[in-house]
């Protein structure tokens, strides 16, 4: 990340964290978490996978189909999710 990410007090993080706190419970039932790490300027949203997320062999597609097109329909300035470690 760097000094143009957007800070964990700044409307677009807490909108970002809103949908994935929607999100979250569905990845909690099959024993993973997510945790937001931050937004930059450009609209990607980084993340980091927790728990039983971390080496699962679906964790590419729950990325791409699941948390960046949510997070995508739902917060227009969103223009990709990363996972970071």
């Amino acid at each position: 990340m760097t000094n143009e990410d957007t800070k964990s007090n700044s409307p677009i993080f807490d909108e970002v964290n809103a949908v994935i706190e929607l999100i979250r419970p569905a990845i909690q039932a099959d024993g993973g978490d997510i945790e937001l790490v931050g937004v930059d300027a450009s609209g990607v949203v980084s993340i980091r996978f927790l728990g039983a997320c971390i080496g699962c062999p679906s964790l590419g597609m729950t990325l791409q189909t699941t948390i960046e097109t949510t997070l995508k329909d739902r917060i227009s300035v969103v223009t990709s999710v990363e996972a970071v470690e």
